[in-house]
């Protein structure tokens, strides 16, 4: 019996110590921590991170300033007019080309928490449509991403999207970003960036 104890005290330490180590990466007021690629529009505002088309309606990426390998990743996002976006993992820049992989945010239809590899394979695998039915267009969205070696994992909204092994992905190193896509007319919103390092 106190073996029995002393596993439960210890798993129960162990999770307290796993959950103090979750970063906040956005922290409701401005940018620090984020780099802009592009001219669109990333601002902030009642203590959310809003992404915005600019007036050319090209890509825009907000990355992070440091590098994560392996990490949960929790994040609420909500798409005002086409809600086309990302989540980048791995992923650097030159300009506002991206060498990554893209966890999908899209509006209804458009395999939001697929995985598409920018400027190389395309899309590498999507959700099963029926899925789709977690997004809430309009709505606050919670998405998870878990990215640990070769392995990564989406859910929305409770739900697992898609389950991935990559030798690829597994050998990539770079930043978080999120993406706001071409075309124009796009705006989403995003709060609550929550990172815990698995490494």
């Amino acid at each position: 019996m106190n073996k029995q104890i002393l596993l439960v005290a210890c798993l129960f330490v162990a999770q307290l110590t796993f959950a103090q180590e979750s970063i906040s990466l956005f922290n409701g007021e401005n940018l620090d921590g984020w780099i802009n690629h592009g001219e669109e529009k990333w601002y902030v505002e009642d203590g959310e991170l809003i992404c915005e088309s600019g007036p050319k309606g090209e890509y825009g990426y907000l990355s992070t300033e440091k590098f994560y390998k392996n990490f949960e990743l929790t994040l609420e996002f909500k798409q005002e007019a086409d809600g086309n976006s990302g989540v980048f993992i791995r992923s650097t820049f030159d300009g506002t080309k991206v060498s990554g992989w893209q966890v999908e945010v899209a509006p209804p239809g458009k395999d939001t928490g697929g995985i598409y590899e920018s400027y190389g394979r395309g899309w590498l695998i999507k959700p099963d449509p029926e899925k789709d039915q977690a997004l809430k267009m309009g709505e606050w969205n919670t998405m998870k991403i878990r990215v640990d070696g070769p392995k990564v994992t989406s859910w929305l909204n409770g739900v697992e999207m898609v389950h991935l092994e990559d030798e690829k992905i597994g050998e990539g190193e770079g930043a978080i970003a999120l993406q706001i896509h071409d075309g124009g007319g796009i705006k989403v919103k995003w709060r609550n960036i929550e990172l815990i390092p698995l490494d």
